[in-house]
């Protein structure tokens, strides 16, 4: 199977939620993988702010998007749901950048309907393209992938803008374009959670984003709702962000590890992650090869 359609298979079972961790670097990647997940969600906050320290605010582009995915799809065997922003210009930028993404590993791309440059999703001050505009966009990511099977996720932040009546239309029409998946991303309440699941048709997607307006719920409780694809985005970036601050906090305090030591990955956990064992085999076995003789001149 390809990574797009065993994307496309976990999204067809509906008996239970789809749980996707977010990413920003391959290594999250590779943990999520060792956890057991079956897919993760390579996170725009995430990459900005793991690979470049910056906010999620439109400070980065395809480029930067390219590269954290061409990263983490040489050292995963996951499928891999890109977070490509607003498609990074108009509907010809977002023909040419599904192409270039499912190029490069993308199972499935979201794009979003957000005037350019766009805020994380629970930011205040959030403005919209046009509705037609936006239908328009999602329609052209549609018709560019070259595989029927790569999914395209079709997001709308116009809940806080203008409205739920207003999110739940474009969801709609974004689904008779040919989404895949719709997301209304940053409902603030149970009651706009409860409506988005009743009215729209699956496969719906979920963001807890901790701390942010969406209240926090399991992703049994999203289930329960209408939701079958549950995100946690930037989950590992904020628990390894603490954990950082903590343990450089003790260093600078007390000069030593040594309290830390069962709360890290000594040398050998981490170098069972990065798949140390297999990089080390392949060259045991190229220093083994029988190699052809050279040919001798003037041979006749």
């Amino acid at each position: 199977m390809t990574p797009a359609s065993q994307l496309r298979g976990l999204l067809a079972d509906t008996a239970a939620p789809l749980v996707v961790p977010g990413a920003g670097t391959p290594l999250e990647a590779l943990a999520i993988q060792r956890a057991g997940f079956g897919a993760v969600y390579l996170s725009g906050y995430a990459i900005a702010a793991w690979r470049h320290g910056l906010p999620d605010i439109g400070l980065l582009g395809a480029g930067e998007a390219l590269e954290a995915l061409t990263a983490t799809a040489r050292v995963t065997d996951l499928p891999l749901l890109v977070d490509a922003d607003t498609g990074y210009g108009d509907a010809t930028s977002v023909w040419a950048n599904v192409r270039m993404l499912e190029a490069a590993g993308a199972a499935g791309i979201q794009i979003e309907d957000q005037v350019w440059p766009k805020r994380c999703g629970h930011m205040v001050g959030k403005e919209v393209i046009d509705a037609d505009e936006a239908v328009r966009k999602i329609a052209t990511a549609v018709e560019a992938r070259r595989d029927p099977d790569t999914v395209i996720v079709a997001r709308t932040d116009s809940l806080a803008p203008l409205g739920l009546d207003e999110a739940l239309s474009r969801a709609q029409r974004f689904r008779e374009v040919g989404a895949d998946v719709v997301f209304i991303d940053a409902p603030s309440s149970i009651a706009d959670l409860r409506r988005i699941g009743a009215e729209l048709e699956g496969p719906i997607m979920a963001n807890m984003s901790e701390g942010g307006v969406t209240p926090a719920l399991s992703a049994d409780e999203f289930h329960a709702l209408g939701f079958q694809l549950v995100i946690f985005p930037t989950a590992p970036l904020r628990v390894a962000s603490m954990a950082m601050s903590d343990f450089l906090t003790d260093l600078r305090r007390d000069g030593d590890s040594r309290s830390w030591r069962e709360r890290m990955d000594g040398l050998d956990e981490l170098n069972e992650l990065v798949g140390l064992d297999r990089y080390l085999t392949i060259g045991d076995r190229a220093s083994s090869l029988e190699l052809p003789r050279a040919a001798v001149q003037g041979a006749s």
